[in-house]
């Protein structure tokens, strides 16, 4: 039985990013036990420190950074309810872009706070802002922001479930409009490449 056993967590932990796994439902089930957060817009922040796993030459590695803001934003959504909406509304979240600015490196043994908030919305996705700030001298270390997108429903209608009534987006701040803009671009180009802008014109002068 022991030899089954062992041999069954080789093959999770050789195939699977077991402790993702684990760590996220630790987050999730960890925030149903913590103080909800009632402004849906309202920062949380999370610590952390930075052990020997998250290091490469002796400073977090840059992978890190990204792993730590996916936990950070899971327990944002169980505490501000955004999770029991999607639950409610049968929607789906997904990452559709980030950007990461890494300011100063953050070493071993250093603690943390990662500070996450949801920054604005349009029709199809949240845009977040999360930021590492060190508990040593209080710098902002890196600065991440984070497009996401929501699949069978829409930001507004789940903010219209949380609040029970319609929620006016903010204005969008300057550097989020240029990275957005970014990111329309991107797209659009990408597009191009795979032909995919060239088939859509034939098929509308098809149509004509």
């Amino acid at each position: 039985m022991l030899l089954w056993v062992l041999g069954v967590l080789l093959l999770l932990f050789s195939s699977l990013d077991v402790w993702y796994f684990v760590r996220a439902a630790v987050t999730v089930v960890r925030a149903w036990f913590q103080k909800p957060v009632w402004d849906v817009l309202g920062e949380q922040s999370v610590s952390g420190r930075i052990l020997l796993h998250d290091i490469d030459l002796g400073h977090m590695n840059n992978a890190r950074y990204l792993r730590e803001c996916d936990f950070a934003r899971f327990s944002l959504y169980s505490r501000n309810g955004v999770f029991k909406a999607c639950r409610a509304l049968r929607a789906t979240m997904v990452v559709g872009a980030t950007t990461i600015r890494l300011r100063r490196a953050l070493c071993l043994g250093e603690a943390f706070e990662l500070r996450t908030r949801i920054m604005v919305w349009d029709e199809k996705a949240f845009y977040l802002e999360q930021r590492f700030v060190s508990c040593r001298d209080g710098l902002v270390a890196a600065v991440m922001l984070c497009k996401q997108n929501v699949m069978r429903s829409s930001p507004d209608k789940i903010l219209q479930f949380l609040c029970k009534r319609k929620v006016e987006c903010p204005d969008y701040p300057e550097d989020l409009q240029h990275w957005i803009s970014f990111i329309s671009a991107s797209s659009q180009a990408l597009r191009a490449q795979s032909g995919l802008e060239d088939k859509t014109g034939a098929q509308e002068d098809k149509d004509k």
